[in-house]
């Protein structure tokens, strides 16, 4: 659990083990009300990428949504990725030739994103939210967070954000 994609740097990456990031998009990268990144998006990128680290945006949104809101990242993505299910995951390991072991899913929500990887056997990173609003369908799944977030609390009580 780290406070946003953007503090997490390419040597903590590397010193992980981790030559590619798989990232969703809304609320990860760019808010989900948002039709652009930010200049913060692209210093991050930047940075990843100098250290050879590949991103991959693997959303749930359509086609068009994405490439409209990385165009100017040159970001490949695996569109309508069906998290929870792990199918836009697994397809992004097979077209893009990456190694489970290598990969990381960071996403802002826990019952996709995180559930994706997990059912998929990828490590995952959950970021909070980029802004507190979300699109209404991802109100529902917050409901079902907070169930789930308060079950964790419960077994461990020193969960927190880094």
């Amino acid at each position: 659990m780290i406070e946003n994609i953007y503090s997490i740097s390419p040597e903590f990456l590397l010193d992980n083990n981790i030559n590619c990031v798989l990232t969703d998009l809304d609320n990860t990268l760019v808010p989900w009300n948002s039709k652009a990144g930010s200049d913060e998006l692209r210093n991050w990128l930047v940075s990843i990428k100098k250290y050879g680290i590949k991103v991959i945006v693997v959303s749930n949104n359509s086609h068009r949504r994405i490439q409209e809101a990385v165009k100017d990242y040159e970001l490949p993505f695996v569109p309508r990725a069906m998290k929870p299910l792990s199918i836009g995951i697994r397809h992004a390991i097979k077209a893009f030739h990456l190694k489970k072991k290598n990969t990381v899913m960071i996403g802002d929500q826990l019952m996709t994103d995180v559930v994706s990887a997990n059912n998929c056997g990828v490590r995952s990173i959950l970021v909070k939210p980029l802004v507190r609003t979300d699109a209404w369908n991802t109100t529902i799944n917050r409901g079902f967070e907070k169930i789930v977030w308060n079950m964790l609390i419960k077994k461990y009580p020193d969960l927190h954000w880094k």
